[in-house]
Formats: structure tokens, C-alpha cells, sequence
């Protein structure tokens, strides 16, 4: 072939590496010939969906040879009901995921610059580089988000910040007293992205919530998603919430069938049944305190987190302790791609994953 089609690709995307999920079930399956696999690698909700959901899905099977709502009125409409916000301050995405590029291609190009801290979703930079624009990683602080140093890195050139409450992989949170100070720090032209993805997971009393500062700050947004506490993963739904004029930007970028028609009924019905989220935080919770107590046993140590896993620290590098767990059929998630090659980020499951896990954790440290 004389033609080197990467040469061909547009600059950002030459340099990109593709992003490398959770090992999937069937694939260990595959290469271990075991069954009976615990997978703890991708913060999903281990409750299994909820029965309004299946039947929500199962209503319109029938009609699967139609397009979806382009405009996912519904949807908008039940999101614009919680948040008491109006509707054309919502963009739909196809997972949060979808929203953060859609953010990323509407705003910033190549020279432009998008600030992120360091420990932060591998998302935020593989954007950055895929619409050209120059990545400023800001060190992290005890893991955690350095709001006044990413509001001091800010120049005539920042288009946007990524900033994620609570952060993954890490767990770290910041409070409002400090978010309000960075949104007071930063020019109104910067566009401020809080990615809340898990904030639904959160018990902590007066924890942030960023909506409740749209109002006063149009250059902020606020994204969430469909797929953690709301047990959706597989159907890849989640939105944002900004100022109408930015929603409207967003809108235009946004692929008009971006979310399908399963995605769109599921997650109404899923806003529906707050019976099942409690359900979901309180398990979460449960098994937050038994995952941290059997690490404790062990000797180790790991971040204090407020979403639905907590990132381990093995003291040594994780890499090889991460396959002898795929042996025993527990996936967990290496995080040396975030620079933490000593860590493990552990999903919190049923109280029986969890104890399979420490038990195959015990045997392997």
C-alpha cells in the first residue's frame, strides 16, 4: 500500500491513542476459559436495571423501524422539571462522554487552549487533542482538583476547563466554598465544564451542586449522565445543562439522533423511579465501608472517595497484581494511563462481589 492514511488524518488525531475500556466479561471469559467473573473495572451500577426501565424498553420494541425524537422532548422535558430549568438550556449526548466532545468541537480549536487537572478523566485530554487545541494539565493536589492553580493557568487563549465533581478515577472532591471562588477567578469568555457524572452517588450533607449556579454564571456547564446510579451504562444516554446561547451552540454540533429511542424511554422512566436510585446510593454506601474495611485489614491504603469506587493504593506496581486478579475472574482497572502505576481503581459491587474481591485481593498482595 503506498498511502499512510494516518498521515491523511488531521493533526490531533494523528497522535491520539484509542481510549481502552474495562476488560470486558466475555473477553476474559475467552481467554481464561473461567466462568463466574466478578467485574469490578468500570464503575457501573451492580443492581442490575430497574423493572421500570425493562418495561419502559419493552413498550417500544415495536417500534424500533422508527427514528428517535431528534429533539428528545420528553426527556427534556422531565430533566427541565428536576433541575427547574427551561429546555433550551439542556443538550442531549450519547453518554456524557458525547456531551464533553460536543463541548470540545463547538468551542475550542487549534489554537486554543483547554484547561484539566492532572488525575482527571482521560476523556478531557483525548478531546483536547482530537479537535487540535493545546492540553494544560494542571498538578493535582493530594490527587485531588487545584482550583486556584487551574484559575491562575487560564490565558487569553483558554477556551475551556474540565473540572469533575467528584473526580474519577481518583474519588477526590472539592467543596463549594472553593468552586465558588475558581468560578469568581476565571473570565466570564472561559467556559467552566463540571462534570458531575457521579454526583448522584454522593451522601454527604451540603455537597456541592452545581446547578445551582447556572443562573449566576452563564459560562458555566454542567454535565451528567445516565449511566452510573441511574444503571443505564449500556444504553448511553446523558445531557448538559448550560446558559440557552451556549445551549444553543451545543445544539447545532449535536448529531440529531444522537440518543435512540431505547436510550430516550429508559432514561424518562429512570428519572421516574427514585426508588431505585436510593436503593443504588444505599448499597453503594454499604459496600463503600466493606471494600474499605477489608483493605484496611490488609495493610492498605487508598483515596477517600465519594463516587461508586475507590482508587487502591498497592504500594508497589499494579500491573502484575491486576492479571493475577484476572486469573482469579476479578476485573479490576489498572490506572497507570492516569500516571498512577501504583493503583488500582476498584468499582463498588453486590456485598458478594465485594467479598469475592477481598478475598482474591487478600490472596494475591
Amino acid at each position: 500500500m503506498s498511502v499512510d492514511f494516518l498521515k491523511l488524518a488531521v493533526q490531533g488525531v494523528q497522535g491520539l491513542q484509542p481510549y481502552v475500556p474495562g476488560k470486558p466479561v466475555e473477553e476474559l471469559e475467552r481467554e481464561l476459559g473461567i466462568s463466574n467473573i466478578v467485574k469490578l473495572a468500570s464503575n457501573e451500577n451492580p443492581l442490575g436495571p430497574s423493572p421500570k426501565v425493562q418495561e419502559a424498553i419493552a413498550k417500544v420494541l415495536p417500534e424500533l423501524t422508527r427514528y428517535p425524537d431528534g429533539n428528545g422532548f420528553r426527556l427534556k422535558q422531565k430533566l427541565a422539571d428536576k433541575h427547574q430549568v427551561e429546555l433550551n438550556q439542556i443538550t442531549l449526548g450519547n453518554g456524557s462522554n458525547d456531551v464533553l466532545e460536543i463541548i470540545a468541537r463547538a468551542f475550542a480549536n487549534q489554537g486554543s487552549e483547554i484547561i484539566f487537572s492532572q488525575y482527571s478523566f482521560a476523556v478531557y485530554p483525548i478531546v483536547t487533542q482530537a479537535v487540535g487545541a493545546k492540553a494544560v494539565e494542571v498538578p493535582a493536589r493530594n490527587y485531588a482538583h487545584d482550583l486556584e492553580a487551574m484559575a491562575q493557568a487560564v490565558t487569553d487563549k483558554t477556551k475551556l476547563i474540565f473540572l469533575a465533581n467528584p473526580n474519577n478515577p481518583t474519588g477526590t472532591w472539592f467543596d463549594t466554598q472553593a468552586f465558588e471562588r475558581f468560578l469568581q477567578a476565571v473570565p466570564e469568555r472561559v467556559l467552566v465544564v463540571m462534570d458531575e457524572a457521579y454526583i448522584e452517588y454522593v451522601t454527604q450533607e451540603g455537597f456541592l451542586d452545581s446547578m445551582d449556579y447556572l443562573e449566576q454564571y452563564p459560562n458555566l456547564i454542567v454535565s451528567r449522565t445516565f449511566s452510573k446510579a441511574y444503571g443505564l451504562a449500556a444504553l448511553r444516554v446523558g445531557y448538559a445543562v448550560s446558559h440557552p446561547q451556549v445551549a444553543d451552540v451545543l445544539n447545532r454540533v449535536r448529531q440529531p439522533f444522537n440518543v435512540n429511542s431505547l436510550a430516550l424511554e429508559a432514561a424518562v422512566a429512570a428519572l421516574e423511579d427514585q426508588d431505585y436510585v436510593r436503593a443504588s446510593v444505599e448499597a453503594n454506601a454499604k459496600g463503600m465501608v466493606q471494600i474499605c474495611s477489608g483493605l484496611e485489614a490488609l495493610g492498605l491504603s487508598w483515596i477517600p472517595s465519594v463516587g461508586n469506587f475507590v482508587c487502591v493504593d498497592m504500594g508497589r506496581p499494579a500491573g502484575p497484581l491486576y492479571q493475577a486478579l484476572l486469573q482469579k475472574g476479578v476485573i479490576v482497572r489498572p490506572v497507570g494511563n492516569y500516571g498512577m502505576p501504583n493503583h488500582l481503581r476498584v468499582s463498588i459491587g453486590t456485598e458478594q462481589e465485594n467479598e469475592i474481591f477481598l478475598k482474591a485481593l487478600a490472596e494475591v498482595v
